[in-house]
């Protein structure tokens, strides 16, 4: 019996300014997903380590440089365990975020984790972001 392996998908929880501010996103598609809010990053390329891989993803999704820090709470599985979630906090080096594969883009303190509808996936990620929100 052969397993597929598992991917691993890399997010990176971008913090900016005094206070700090998290920068969310908010899926385009698909549409079983439209509409909900997520942290930028995606699915860790063949030949790339993960700290790349998550540079990359926010230079195409956000337009921007990021500066990858430390890894934010535990692997999370993915709905459905196909994927394994990651998570690193990020501050910008270059630009300023635009949504170039999302529907909206928004930053938020501390106090408002909880004004959006993340994704199920995230939800553990965001208490983890929450706990050790900022970080050191």
């Amino acid at each position: 019996m052969s397993h597929r392996p598992v991917s691993v998908v890399v997010a990176a929880a971008i913090l900016d300014g005094t206070p700090p501010r998290l920068l969310a996103a908010q899926r385009a598609y698909p549409a079983a997903l439209a509409g909900r809010w997520e942290l930028p990053g995606g699915k860790v390329g063949e030949g790339e380590d993960e700290v790349e891989a998550l540079v990359r993803e926010c230079r195409e999704e956000l337009g921007v440089e990021v500066v990858v820090l430390d890894r934010v709470g535990a692997d999370t599985p993915t709905v459905g365990g196909a994927s394994t979630l990651r998570v690193w906090w990020a501050r910008l080096r270059d630009g300023e975020p635009q949504p170039l594969e999302h529907a909206a883009l928004r930053w938020l303190g501390r106090d408002e984790l909880d004004a959006v509808a993340w994704l199920d996936a995230d939800e553990p990620v965001v208490a983890a972001i929450r706990a050790g929100w900022p970080p050191t």
